[in-house]
This record gives C-alpha cells, sequence and structure tokens, in this order.
C-alpha cells in the first residue's frame, strides 16, 4: 500500500506579514494512520524540501497525541525535510493521495499544473484521494473526464465560511473553499464549526477542519480494504 502525501510549499498569509503553510495536526494525525496500517508513505510539495509549518499550529490549544508525538518522531522528521517534487511523482505509483491542509494550499496547490494532473489522474483511475480542511481548495482547477468541473453535482466539503470568519481570514484568502465550492456546482455540506465532518462521494473523501483529518485517512483506507 503505497501512500502520497502532498504538503503546500507556500508560506505568506496574503499581504498581512503573517507566515502560514501546512497545519501540523492535519499532516501528523493522517501520517500515523496510515503508518500503523503498513503504508508505504512518500511525501511531496511543489518545491521539494521542506515544507513551511503554519507556526500558529504549533499554539499549545492545537496539540494533540499525534502532534506530539511528531515531535520525537526523527524518522518522519527527516521525511518532511527532505520531500520529494510533486511534478516527478506519477500517480500510477500510488494507491491513494492525501492533501493536509493550513491555508497554503490556498495558494499554490489550487493553482499548480502538477498537482490538478495529479488529482484528474487519480480520479480517471478511480483511486481513492483525501484532502482536508483548506486543501480541498486545491480540487477548484481540476475536471472530471467530460470536461466538467470534478466537484459539480458530487458531495464535498472544506474549510466553512463560518470557520475562515471565525479565524479573521476572510478577506486574506484568495477564495472562500464553500462559496468557491457551490460557484462551481458542488454539492458542499458542512456539519458545526470544529467539529469532525467528513464526506464521501465515490473515491472522493473531503474532510472540513483540522477535527477531521484522521477519520478522512481513515475513510481512505477503507476504500484500499
Amino acid at each position: 500500500m503505497n501512500v502520497l502525501f502532498v504538503l503546500t510549499s507556500h508560506d505568506r498569509l496574503g499581504d498581512t506579514g503573517q507566515k502560514t503553510g501546512f497545519w501540523l495536526e492535519e499532516f501528523a494525525a493522517p501520517y500515523y494512520v496510515f503508518k500503523d496500517a503498513g503504508a508505504q508513505l512518500t511525501l511531496v510539495s511543489p518545491l521539494g524540501g521542506q515544507p513551511p509549518l503554519d507556526p500558529k499550529s504549533e499554539d499549545p490549544a492545537s496539540q494533540t497525541a499525534d502532534t506530539e508525538r511528531f515531535r520525537t518522531d526523527a524518522e518522519v522528521r527527516e521525511m518532511l525535510a527532505h520531500t520529494g517534487k510533486l511534478a516527478d511523482v506519477r500517480a500510477e505509483d500510488f494507491d491513494a493521495v492525501f492533501y493536509p491542509g493550513g491555508h497554503g494550499p490556498l495558494w499554490d496547490l489550487a493553482q499548480d499544473p502538477a498537482s490538478i494532473s495529479l488529482l484528474e489522474a487519480f480520479d480517471r483511475a478511480g483511486k481513492p484521494f483525501g484532502l482536508v480542511c483548506h486543501a480541498p481548495g486545491a480540487l477548484i482547477h481540476v475536471h472530471a473526464a467530460d470536461g466538467q468541473p470534478l466537484v459539480k453535482g458530487r458531495k464535498v466539503t472544506g474549510f466553512s465560511n463560518s470557520e475562515e470568519q471565525a479565524v479573521q481570514l476572510t478577506n486574506v484568502v484568495p477564495f472562500l473553499i464553500e462559496d468557491e465550492f457551490k460557484r462551481l456546482g458542488g454539492l458542499y455540506e458542512k456539519g458545526p464549526d470544529w467539529q469532525p465532518h467528513v464526506v464521501g462521494d465515490g473515491h472522493l473523501i473531503t474532510g472540513q477542519n483540522p477535527a477531521s483529518s484522521a477519520a478522512v485517512a481513515k475513510a481512505l483506507l477503507q476504500k484500499l480494504a
């Protein structure tokens, strides 16, 4: 079982002067779900090397058993420091792909041609792909085989407008996932803010927020079983 993780390389939170990147819990929890299930894991990002970590994801309130495990895990920290380049991977070499969130993907992965091609290849092959929190934003330029937006007519979720408002970034992000999915014809669903909410539609699995990250990974494992 070969699982690919695609992380952001973007570290600037718009014009705020603040840093962003990937959200630690949204990487750590799924990573250990797959690792403990015996998966072979490969980490990539658009630029390769060390992907930027959103510093806010290191706040004490955001820590979990998985993030604490990450801090003492030299192997995964070494893997993260040397991610491969997204453009160099082939969809046919992997059984599933997982995209952790953090605000970074809204700027780079949403527009990245290699990411778009990878997700389209997974869709065509009927292989499971999962994205959580802000990472579902990487789907907005992905198309189905018929040329229509991939999310059109499909059940999806992602970071909600009310959650974006709660973190006071509504006017900072390049687009709002909830609004964009609805504009593209997606059947957007959401649960209560900050509570786990996972939506599956065929081989596409999306999670609403950080609390949903482990559940997305477990749903992908079920597809692989």
